[in-house]
């Protein structure tokens, strides 16, 4: 993967000043180290009358495969085909994207205390990118970049075997710039329009990338004819992401039409007296009532058993009397989307020490779930159909048997108060039974007499008279014997180990 930035000069303005533009000396060559690879910084070409930087990115495609492993929603598509074969290590994309932002940080920035002066002026540009994939041909390339100030933007299509001319031209193409720019202008557009012309990103798209994108599109984006497809790829289509920048992008247009600062035209809300009174979702509703449950139990070791994407997790994560949380969960999918939510490849090593996700299934017993002091199933039991239903109140009340387990459901006779839904029919496609109040309280007394365990109902959300909450929450405490038989069983296995030492 391969870029070069070349600019020309004279004895008085030599070339040569684009390396300390760079923050790069020209006559060493310089290697650095990437999430997916090294890059190396050389210049082939270092004169006054001209110079030219290479930025080589070498991508090692085994961390491609293990930290992103390259697909995914966001993800290349070209690794569908293979793990380790694909053209992420030879075509420009979001990897060299990020490169570049790496190792030329500072001057993205338009930083440069040696030569102010030069960083804050238009230099004669050229870039040249080899291999460039894009979705959407040479035309595209036209209509991102002639925009934006550059004199010749020339994507001169690949084919996809020069010997087979018949086969036509592949996605790619051989990319040149030309034109007077400052190089932080140049660098913020290539940082964007390089994976949005790829179409792909090798890593999650997360909220965050809505102000790397406003930070990198200062000064352009906001009165670019193409935003709205820029916007949409760059935020590889996540559509509430795309909505949030287009609002914030309008507000940067009007604020520049006015001469004013963005936040000076977006004072209709007046944060400190807000009158509005704002209906809490139910599902905040619902884990701000297992927390509570949890404290008030004393639990410090916890399973989130059907964790799905990890909401609860990442709550129970906020707190620090929560020592151990464990997710579990059927679909590796839903774990895979609960990890890059909770960012466990970036979280710290004592954090990530509190925090596990597993995969399993709720229906049999699991030896690995045994042994905590509080299990909760939120919006779970509805989701089995009924005749499973004994085997998952066997395998959590029978033989993880934690002290406190917390049960969620809907409460189907609320659904008359939701609009949207049609009489008859359950709040979710998924949902196999929507208990009443009266069947909920009496599964929940019977699996407590079975097992052990005494049992509580705890409404969630705001009741109605003749209907109750609209969901209903039970809270089962292990009974005074079970426990002592617990402590018994433990001091006896103490005592087994004390003799054996």
């Amino acid at each position: 993967m391969f870029l070069t930035i070349s600019t020309t000069g004279n004895q008085e303005r030599p070339a040569t000043d684009l390396g300390f533009l760079l923050h790069k000396h020209p006559d060493k060559a310089q290697t650095f180290s990437t999430s997916h690879g090294t890059a190396h910084v050389l210049y082939p070409e270092a004169s006054a009358e001209r110079c030219t930087a290479a930025l080589l990115l070498e991508v090692d495609p085994v961390a491609l495969v293990r930290r992103g492993k390259g697909k995914g929603r966001g993800g290349s598509p070209d690794s569908a085909l293979a793990q380790y074969v694909n053209d992420r290590p030879y075509a420009a994309s979001s990897l060299l994207a990020v490169a570049l932002s790496t190792v030329f940080k500072t001057a993205l920035h338009g930083v440069c205390n040696a030569r102010p002066e030069r960083a804050a002026a238009p230099l004669p540009l050229r870039i040249e990118v080899p291999a460039l994939p894009a979705r959407g041909g040479a035309e595209l390339v036209t209509k991102l970049f002639a925009p934006l100030g550059w004199t010749t933007v020339r994507a001169e299509p690949v084919a996809l075997d020069e010997q087979f001319p018949q086969w036509g031209d592949s996605r790619y193409v051989q990319l040149v710039l030309e034109g007077e720019l400052r190089l932080a202008d140049a660098l913020r557009q290539l940082y964007v329009l390089l994976p949005v012309l790829d179409d792909a990103k090798h890593y999650w798209v997360a909220p965050d990338e809505v102000d790397k994108l406003l930070r990198a599109g200062e000064g352009w984006l906001a009165e670019h004819p193409e935003q709205k497809l820029i916007t949409s790829r760059y935020l590889s289509r996540r559509w509430g992401l795309t909505r949030q920048a287009m609002e914030r992008l309008e507000l940067v247009r009007l604020a520049e039409a006015d001469d004013l600062e963005a936040e000076e035209i977006d004072n209709a809300v007046d944060e400190t007296t807000d009158t509005e009174d704002r209906p809490v979702p139910l599902a905040v509703q619902r884990r701000d009532a297992i927390l509570r449950a949890l404290g008030a139990a004393g639990a410090s070791r916890v399973l989130d058993l059907g964790c799905g994407q990890g909401q609860l997790v990442q709550a129970l994560l906020k707190d620090v009397k929560f020592t151990e949380i464990v997710g579990v969960d059927v679909s590796m999918r839903a774990l895979a989307i609960a990890s890059r939510r909770l960012k466990l490849d970036r979280m710290g090593e004592r954090q990530a020490g509190r925090v596990k996700l597993m995969q399993g299934s709720l229906t049999y017993t699991d030896k690995r779930l045994k042994g905590y002091d509080a299990a909760v199933l939120s919006e779970v039991v509805e989701h089995l159909d009924l005749p499973r239903l004994p085997a998952l109140e066997y395998a959590v009340f029978g033989s993880a048997r934690p002290r406190t387990v917390l049960v969620t459901t809907p409460n189907v006779e609320y659904n008359v108060r939701w609009e949207t839904l049609p009489a008859g029919h359950a709040r979710h496609a998924d949902h196999r039974f929507e208990w009443t109040r009266a069947e909920f309280r009496a599964w929940a007394e019977r699996v407590a007499r079975r097992h052990g365990y005494g049992v509580e109902f705890v409404p969630v959300g705001a009741e109605a008279p003749e209907v109750g909450p609209p969901t209903q929450m039970a809270v089962f405490t292990m009974t005074g014997q079970d426990k002592q038989d617990k402590r018994d069983d433990k001091e006896k296995k103490d005592e087994k180990e004390a003799e054996a030492a």
